[in-house]
């Protein structure tokens, strides 16, 4: 009985730890802050902005948001989104090429 419950336990934490990767991450408060920051790399084809939070909020954040319109907070501090955000100033080709994936939505 003990095993079973420490499944059920533990099938809980990855379930947890998994969801609150993107979902609990991915909003931006009213007042354009980010709750938390992720490093998570978006390829460049489904990024289709990139902007960075207002000086006073903390953490340290930049918003990526992709062709299916939905937003990341992506941690400022990180070399590979520091690098993704002057790529995306300068040149746009490679960015917003795909289209969204999710059903009844078209970019």
């Amino acid at each position: 009985m003990k095993t079973l419950v420490t499944l059920a336990l533990l099938t809980l934490i990855c379930y947890l730890r998994h969801s609150s990767g993107t979902a609990a991450v991915d909003a931006v408060t009213k007042d354009g802050c980010c709750p938390g920051v992720l490093q998570r790399k978006i390829p460049k084809g489904f990024v289709k902005d990139i902007v960075n939070i207002p000086n006073n909020c903390h953490p340290k954040a930049m918003v990526f948001t992709t062709v299916c319109d939905e937003k990341y907070c992506i941690d400022a501090d990180w070399t590979w989104a520091q690098i993704r955000q002057e790529e995306f100033n300068t040149s746009k080709s490679d960015f917003n090429i795909h289209k969204c994936a999710k059903k009844g939505q078209n970019v």
